[in-house]
C-alpha cells in the first residue's frame, strides 16, 4: 500500500483492539510488522501513539502508513475437516439462535480451543454452525474442557465486540451447578480468595495466593445428602482460570470428580455417579445488542442427571438463590 491513509472507526468496531482492527482491514500486514510500525509511531489513533491492545472508540481516526504488501502476509487458516457426526451433534446442541448470537450446550471432555496436543476442539468445528451466514460464529468466552453447559457464540464481528465488552465489564451473569464433597459452612456466602498460576513440575497450577489476582464467588447450598454431598449454586463475580474449582477445594468441599484440585477427597464411587467433573454452566444472562436482557439455560446432560438422581436431588425444584 502506498501513501498515508486515514480511516474512521465504525460504530460496530467500538471496543475492538487496534491489532484486531488491522487484522480485519489489512490482513496482508503481519502482526510483527504492525508492532514495528507501532513502535516507530507510524500508526496513530487521533494523532497519538497507541499499542496493539488499545481499545478503539467509534469515530476515532487511525493513521495507516504506507507498507509493503509483501511485509509478511499471514497464511490463510484452513478450517479443520468436520465429520458428519460432529456436525450433527453440534447443530443438535443449539439452545438459542438469532441473527446475532448462538448458544450451545458444550459437552464435558471437549476443549473450546486447540493446543499443542489438542487437535479436536470446538473452535475447529464452528463451520457447522454458519446456518447460511457468510461468517462462521466466533468464540467470545470459554468453559474448561471438563465443564459442560451453556456457551455463547457471536455470529458477526459487531456482535463479538458487543459481547466481548459485556464479558470484560462483567455485565454477564453466569450461574453454575456443582456437586461437592461435604457441606460448606456457612451454607451460603461469598468466597473472596485471590488466585495465581504457579509452576508445579513442568506444568502450571492455579493456587490460592494473596499476591495473585482478586477472585470472588457467591455460593449457596440448594440441597444436601446428609453431610456427605451438597448441591451448590455458584455465581462467579470474576473470571479467573479454574476459579470455581479452586474456591470449592479451598473451602474443603471439592467438586466431585475434580482430582486435580480435590485429590482423593473429590472421588465418590457409587451406582449412577458419573465419572467426570460435576460442574455445569446452567445459566447465562447478558444484554443482547438488540433485544435487551436474554437468559439462556442449559439442562443437565444425561450423565449429570444420573448423579443428581442418585443423591435424590431434583433440578426442577431449584430456585435461583442470588
Amino acid at each position: 500500500m502506498s501513501g498515508v491513509r486515514i480511516c474512521i472507526v465504525e460504530e460496530d468496531e467500538k471496543a475492538i483492539r487496534l491489532d484486531r482492527w488491522f487484522r480485519r482491514h489489512f490482513p496482508e500486514l503481519s502482526h510483527i510488522h504492525l508492532e514495528k510500525l507501532l513502535r516507530k509511531g507510524q500508526v496513530r489513533v487521533d494523532g497519538q501513539r497507541a499499542k496493539a491492545g488499545f481499545r478503539l472508540e467509534a469515530g476515532q481516526k487511525i493513521r495507516v502508513p504506507p507498507f509493503s504488501a509483501g511485509s509478511g502476509p499471514r497464511p490463510k487458516r484452513e478450517p479443520l475437516p468436520i465429520s458428519a457426526l460432529d456436525a450433527k451433534w453440534l447443530r443438535e446442541s443449539v439452545l438459542y439462535k438469532d441473527e446475532d448470537v448462538i448458544a450451545i450446550q458444550k459437552p464435558s471432555g471437549l476443549a473450546v480451543q486447540g493446543g499443542t496436543k489438542t487437535s479436536r476442539h470446538l473452535d475447529g468445528m464452528l463451520e457447522a454452525l454458519r446456518f447460511g451466514k457468510k461468517e462462521r460464529p466466533r468464540l467470545v468466552h470459554r468453559l474448561d474442557r471438563d465443564t459442560s453447559g451453556v456457551l455463547v457464540l457471536a455470529r458477526s464481528a459487531a456482535a463479538a465486540v458487543w459481547l466481548g465488552v459485556a464479558f470484560r465489564e462483567k455485565t454477564v451473569r453466569k450461574i453454575y451447578w456443582a456437586l461437592v464433597r461435604g457441606v460448606p459452612k456457612p451454607e451460603a456466602g461469598e468466597i473472596a480468595m485471590a488466585l495465581a498460576k504457579r509452576p508445579v513440575g513442568k506444568k502450571e497450577r492455579v493456587t490460592a495466593d494473596a499476591a495473585g489476582k482478586a477472585a470472588k464467588t457467591q455460593y449457596a447450598v440448594l440441597d444436601k445428602a446428609g453431610q456427605k454431598v451438597a448441591w451448590l449454586a455458584l455465581m462467579p463475580l470474576t473470571g479467573r482460570t479454574h476459579q470455581l474449582r479452586v474456591h470449592c477445594a479451598e473451602k474443603e468441599t471439592p467438586i466431585l470428580g475434580d482430582i486435580k484440585y480435590g485429590g482423593v477427597d473429590a472421588q465418590f464411587e457409587g451406582k449412577g455417579i458419573a465419572k467426570r467433573l460435576h460442574l455445569h454452566a446452567v445459566e447465562l444472562e447478558f444484554t443482547h445488542p438488540r433485544k435487551g436482557r436474554v437468559l439462556i439455560t442449559a439442562p443437565l446432560p444425561d450423565d449429570l442427571q444420573a448423579s443428581w438422581d442418585a443423591f435424590g436431588f431434583d433440578p426442577k425444584a431449584a430456585k435461583n438463590p442470588f
